[in-house]
């Protein structure tokens, strides 16, 4: 959580916290999934993120705790979540441009 010593970094700045939150095992599989107003079981989420329940459980309380997920009929987005994936998208723009280009030089 922002503000409290995340690894890597020992001041939490938030960049830091969501940089450490979402590398963690699953957790950015996790959001993908349920991208685009998605409302997913845990058995489908798990099936789709391919993660043990015990991870999945604990990534899942992670993403709930920084009101990234919610839990209400199903696991979806919050809004905060949504935002986060509107974040994402010049990383994965940028993503496939490198792609692309290291492919060429190949």
């Amino acid at each position: 959580m922002p503000g409290r010593p995340v690894r890597g970094s020992s001041t939490g700045k938030p960049v830091m916290a969501a940089l450490d939150l979402l590398g963690r095992r699953g957790s950015l599989r996790i959001v993908w999934e349920l991208r685009d107003d998605a409302i997913l079981t845990f058995r489908a989420l798990q099936a789709a993120a391919d993660l043990p329940p015990g991870t999945l459980n604990a990534r899942l309380a992670e993403l709930r705790a920084a009101d990234i997920v919610s839990a209400e009929a199903g696991y979806r987005l919050t809004s905060r979540g949504a935002d986060l994936v509107l974040a994402l998208a010049p990383l994965l723009t940028w993503s496939q441009t490198w792609a692309d280009d290291l492919a060429m030089e190949d």
